[in-house]
């Protein structure tokens, strides 16, 4: 155990902050999935603010840093845990030396393994404790062990490589799945724009018609309304006139103009007023009718339906 093994030597190196070269403190990982120490990064980004495009350190790939800052990077749980495995590895190495000596008699080194107690023991334990035991030499009984450990980790290397499969299998689903929504949202959004232009087409329609209605039926009223200002004017001339004759006029003028006045009073008065306007403006009835809407929850573009589900691994 004195030297560090190429897996030890790979373990240090997947624990060690590529910034600050030392062991990781608080570790984050990236979008990029490039983990660093948390105040490495601080200093860093020192000067971006969130929303800030930051690049990797490594990789140079850019990520948004979160609205709450930098402190909002996710915790690298990997990293933890094998922050954690170099911690148990690192206690295991100081601890070989203790534990080839006999935890009962101090001096004596541990030879033997006791199988029914299930403890490694030193020849004087042996003689003290565990004479009549099923005992057998330490180096016997580790080959023995060997085999079991070299067993287990040979299935768990299989389940290793299983869940690696299943991994995979995830991801590409996952990546499928992504795909295949980023399609559903085009088609939402390419039914929402065209429903949206035919709304927009209708109201210009409506309003052009509205408009032309407006112009044919204001155009009469117009002509009428002049007519009437005419027709206003001409009554209001005459009470002008009458009245400054029946005020200023001499008996000569009233007898020379009564009779005229009279007459174009006549001419005025049969002027209808009210069968005129009546007859110049036909009734005008518009109305607006919305066009039916659903009457419950149902969206005006369509329906998302969710089928299916992720296939069962066993």
């Amino acid at each position: 155990m004195a030297c560090k093994s190429s897996a030890d030597k790979h373990l240090d190196d997947m624990t060690e902050c590529s910034i600050c070269t030392e062991v990781f403190t608080d570790p984050r990982v990236l979008p990029c999935h490039h983990s660093f120490c948390f105040q490495c990064l601080v200093k860093y980004g020192e000067g971006r603010r969130p929303g800030d495009r930051m690049p990797c350190p490594l990789c140079r790939k850019e990520f948004t840093i979160p609205d709450i800052g930098l402190p909002g990077m996710k915790k690298s749980f990997e990293k933890e845990n094998l922050l954690h495995l170099r911690e148990l590895l690192a206690q295991s190495v100081s601890s070989d030396a203790q534990m080839n000596m006999c935890h009962q008699h101090k001096d004596k080194e541990i030879e033997v393994f006791c199988r029914d107690c299930g403890v490694a023991i030193c020849v004087m334990c042996v003689i003290t404790s565990h004479k009549t035991h099923d005992c057998l030499a330490i180096e016997k009984m580790s080959e023995d062990l060997r085999e079991l450990v070299l067993s287990d980790n040979h299935k768990i290397s299989e389940a290793w490589k299983k869940t690696g499969e299943f991994l995979k299998r995830i991801q590409k689903e996952e990546n499928n799945i992504t795909k295949h929504l980023a399609v559903i949202e085009n088609e939402i959004n390419t039914a929402a724009d065209k429903l949206i232009a035919a709304i927009e087409s209708d109201r210009a329609k409506l309003l052009s018609e509205v408009k032309s209605i407006k112009l044919e039926r204001v155009a009469p009223l117009e002509t009428v309304k002049q007519e009437l200002q005419q027709h206003m004017t001409a009554l209001q001339s005459f009470m002008r006139y009458s009245e400054t004759l029946l005020s200023s006029g001499t008996a000569c003028d009233v007898t020379r103009s009564a009779n005229n006045l009279h007459d174009r009073a006549d001419v005025l008065m049969k002027f209808d007023v009210i069968g005129h306007v009546d007859s110049s403006l036909p009734p005008v009835n518009v109305t607006f009718t919305l066009s039916t809407l659903p009457s419950d929850d149902r969206n005006l573009i369509g329906t998302v339906t969710e089928e299916g589900q992720l296939e069962h691994i066993s």
